[in-house]
């Protein structure tokens, strides 16, 4: 039987990681720009935490299954601002 606190220095790192990603969204998102950020980010993220949350439970190792459906969250709305951030452009030439 594992000790507690092992499970609890995984939810640790998963709240840090999540925090830095949400950070880089938020900043995306607020600045309305695609500069810097490549579509390969989100869509990498995207494939790892489907391919880590399939492998966590096939563990039964219920910290990383929790811990990568949440990323996976985070890519999937990083992907939407991503697109909405590169229609922009366009949406305003086509309104000039």
């Amino acid at each position: 039987m594992k000790a507690p606190w092992v499970d609890a220095i995984g939810w640790l790192s998963t709240a840090i990681l999540l925090l830095t990603l949400v950070r880089q969204v938020i900043t995306e998102w607020k600045s309305g720009s695609t500069g810097g950020i490549s579509k390969w980010l989100f869509i990498g993220q995207f494939l790892a935490s489907t391919g880590f949350i399939i492998y966590s439970w096939l563990l039964n190792n219920w910290v990383f299954v929790g811990s990568n459906i949440a990323i996976l969250i985070v890519a999937l709305v990083g992907q939407a601002i991503y697109a909405r951030n590169r229609r922009r452009p366009q949406q305003s030439k086509k309104k000039a």
